[in-house]
């Protein structure tokens, strides 16, 4: 577990999602998927910490059941001290303004049915933040100002916005409770290049302005690189290396954190990659029956006896960055 400090948000300490599989008859369960299988990360007050790695990782999983809207499954999670993992439902309900997420499609994230002015001022009237309607009409403006959109558009509905605008809209809703921490999954995926860059930029203006913290989750090592501070390495239910974004990228110590890179698409085809080719082979496993030993094991050309015996646990190389592979030593 991670020695909590007071700059210390989000302590996610040795946790486990599985996904019991029935059968038809007697509803036995006799398997599981292991979504995420023993993971500890933390992030700090105003902190950005990126999670990548191939889909059906875990990623969204994990950043889910972070904030309990996934029931974990084993392991804690303290929020500002306070295990969220143990709190009955109704004490956890006060603390959902604090922790806030934007998703990865802001064509279903927002009803259809409802206003600028309803979407936006549901939570406030919920949590007690706002008072008249003149009040969350004067608030919504507000937040709408803040991400960019008209200010006047509290009557509008979620199709009169572009992809880029509803996302904006997201943005706006995950901010109207004043969070100190924000899951953000996947939020540039479902949008133009240049529209991301933009969405990219105000998500870095907003934590600049209020303080916020982001679980930053995508699969796009460039975006993460732009938004975060720290960087979680993410195969199999696992984290395989971590290290702060400008050093993880220097120098990648796992096998699968090169072959990430190598997927980074240069702006010269011809030109020399600076890391290693053809490193990786095959699918990626299934997360019903994960390989013994290193789980990166069956894909990676550097694998030896003992990657198929024993798990190579997440070690500190040097300071801020931790690999888990019997290959890299401190």
């Amino acid at each position: 577990m991670t020695a909590l400090t007071p700059r210390t948000l989000l302590d996610i300490d040795d946790l486990y999602v599985y996904f019991p599989l029935y059968s038809s008859f007697m509803r036995t369960s006799r398997t599981a998927i292991k979504a995420v299988d023993g993971v500890s990360l933390y992030i700090r007050h105003g902190e950005t910490v990126g999670l990548v790695g191939e889909s059906g990782c875990g990623k969204t999983t994990l950043g889910l059941s972070a904030i309990r809207l996934v029931e974990p499954t084993a392991g804690k999670v303290l929020f500002e001290g306070i295990n969220l993992t143990s709190l009955p439902r109704w004490k956890l309900r006060g603390l959902r303004r604090r922790m806030q997420v934007i998703f990865q499609n802001p064509y279903g994230s927002l009803n259809p049915r409802m206003s600028v002015l309803q979407l936006l001022g549901e939570g406030m009237r919920v949590h007690g933040l706002v008072g008249s309607r003149r009040e969350q009409k004067e608030r919504v403006g507000q937040l709408l100002e803040m991400v960019g959109l008209d200010p006047k558009a509290t009557d509008a509905y979620p199709h009169e916005f572009s992809g880029g605008e509803r996302q904006r809209l997201c943005i706006a809703r995950a901010i109207s409770l004043e969070p100190r921490l924000i899951v953000a999954d996947e939020p540039l995926s479902a949008l133009d290049v240049s529209v991301q860059a933009q969405i990219a930029n105000l998500m870095k203006e907003l934590q600049d302005r209020l303080k916020v913290a982001y679980l930053f989750i995508s699969h796009d090592l460039k975006m993460v690189k732009f938004m975060a501070h720290i960087i979680s390495v993410m195969y199999l239910g696992k984290i395989v290396e971590i290290g702060e974004a400008n050093d993880l990228f220097l120098q990648p110590m796992h096998p699968y954190t090169r072959v990430l890179m190598e997927s980074i698409p240069l702006p010269d085809p011809l030109a020399p990659s600076p890391w290693m080719k053809k490193m990786v082979t095959g699918e990626i496993p299934s997360p019903l029956n994960p390989p013994s030993g290193c789980r990166f094991r069956t894909r990676c050309q550097y694998a030896f006896g003992t990657c198929s015996v024993v798990e190579p646990v997440l070690t500190e190389i040097k300071p801020s960055h931790k690999v888990a592979c019997h290959l890299v030593t401190a």
